[in-house]
């Protein structure tokens, strides 16, 4: 494809928060929507997504920044590992001592490969503030971050939101994702707001909790794959259709500007 795709990267200021399920979540979405995806685990010195895919360790983006240094790269998709048809992962490195010799530089040359191959770059990554992820939260077109109703992770978040402010960072959408802690209610969203000191775009509510979700990650399967999850949790599927619609109204926009 020669049609530049969108890149969108999952944070958070905390771990924990479900940003490695709400990546894989959203990647189904946009399979559902005909988009050829690539997931990249920027999450260098812990990334799950080929273990929750059951995907081999084969090629990392370690591989990419080596072979790119030492002018050995040939093709970018000699990195990727296929999940299905329309879903190709960039894992991260297997061992974590490989993450320690990987350039930041790389984030824009591997972002810039896959931009033009894809529809749509899924970037998960860990809430750590290193020079690796903010160059991704810097480059990456748009910005979900995920929020609990966790004190510690409000907190976090705000202190990150205003960071963005003074740096005049617009391009973020927050997510409130109550699944994660369903029995936590310390604060209605009207309070996370004033917490926070931002808006709540989208909500992920108590009810997307599933109690069976490690059958899905022993399995190496998308939830948002699974037929019946369109039906049980009807609400939060349409609140990810949702997701992925509007950022795709909003690039269109953009470019038509």
């Amino acid at each position: 494809m020669n049609n530049k795709g969108i890149s969108i990267c999952v944070a958070s200021a905390k771990g924990g928060v479900g940003k490695t399920i709400t990546t894989l979540n959203l990647a189904g979405i946009f399979e559902a929507l005909g988009k050829r995806v690539l997931i990249i685990d920027f999450d260098l010195s812990g990334g799950g997504i080929s273990a929750a895919l059951n995907i081999p360790n084969g090629k990392s983006s370690y591989h990419f920044c080596y072979d790119y240094n030492n002018n050995s790269y040939q093709e970018f998709k000699n990195y990727i590992t296929k999940y299905d048809e329309f879903i190709d992962v960039l894992a991260s490195p297997k061992d974590p001592r490989q993450a320690l010799k990987m350039n930041p530089k790389y984030v824009e040359i591997i972002l810039d490969k896959a931009i033009f191959s894809y529809d749509v770059v899924l970037i998960d990554t860990t809430h750590d503030l290193t020079d690796f992820n903010i160059l991704t939260l810097d480059l990456a077109d748009v910005i979900l971050f995920l929020v609990t109703n966790d004190p510690l992770d409000l907190k976090n978040m705000r202190s990150l939101l205003s960071i963005f402010k003074d740096v005049n960072l617009k391009n973020y959408k927050v997510i409130l994702n109550e699944s994660v802690y369903p029995f936590k209610d310390y604060f209605g969203i009207y309070d996370i707001k004033n917490i926070i000191k931002a808006n709540i775009d989208y909500v992920l509510s108590k009810d997307f909790y599933i109690k069976n979700i490690d059958s899905f990650i022993m399995n190496g399967k998308i939830i948002t794959l699974d037929k019946k999850v369109a039906s049980v949790f009807a609400k939060d599927y349409t609140t990810l259709m949702g997701i992925a619609t509007d950022i795709f109204k909003e690039g269109e926009l953009h470019e038509d500007a």
